[in-house]
């Protein structure tokens, strides 16, 4: 079958090295899974907008063999109900000092972080974006993010970004396409 992305997905041979090692994809929550705006009502409730493309990509890298954590620094129902809904067992809220999470995740999965990829957008990823092998940001992040990171998507936080992400890794272990395939039919 023929190989089915676009440019997207031109890879240097440094990350698409890195990005065969991947065991697990952490993900950031605001800016990455969403567009980075906090939106309350007037009751002070948050709303949290999801993309549905960067959903089904969790799961279809989920049903390849990678395992998908969230880490983020603030708490929200809208959240624990959004990765229930993809079956991410690994949520981390409310993580002021994400590397708490990170090393007590590598432990638990028994893996090494050059076996993990971060995708962030804020200084307060770059703790666990330096130690882990991938290190993702999207073109919203900050200036010193985007200059630190290894790769970056070109869909934006909360537009597909993480899609991008999914795909990217799916495409370097070899199972984006038997991924795909089930579709095509």
């Amino acid at each position: 079958m023929k190989m089915l992305w676009g440019k997207d997905f031109e890879l240097s041979d440094t990350v698409l090295e890195k990005a065969c090692s991947i065991e697990l994809l952490l993900l950031d929550v605001d800016g990455v899974l969403t567009d980075g705006c906090i939106r309350l009502t007037e009751s002070g409730e948050e709303i949290k907008v999801f993309n549905a493309l960067d959903g089904h990509g969790i799961k279809m890298l989920q049903a390849s063999g990678i395992d998908v954590a969230i880490i983020t620094a603030r708490n929200s129902p809208a959240v624990a109900h959004r990765m229930e809904e993809l079956g991410v067992k690994h949520f981390y809220q409310g993580q002021k000092d994400k590397r708490v999470a990170f090393s007590g995740l590598l432990k638990k999965l028994g893996i090494k972080a050059s076996q993990a990829a971060f995708v962030g957008d804020d200084v307060i990823d770059l703790c666990v974006m330096r130690q882990c092998g991938l290190a993702i940001t999207v073109p919203n992040g900050h200036a010193v993010v985007k200059q630190l990171a290894d790769w970056q998507t070109s869909a934006g936080g909360g537009q597909g970004a993480v899609r991008n992400v999914c795909d990217m890794l799916m495409i370097a272990h070899g199972t984006y396409n038997d991924m795909i395939e089930p579709y095509l039919v």
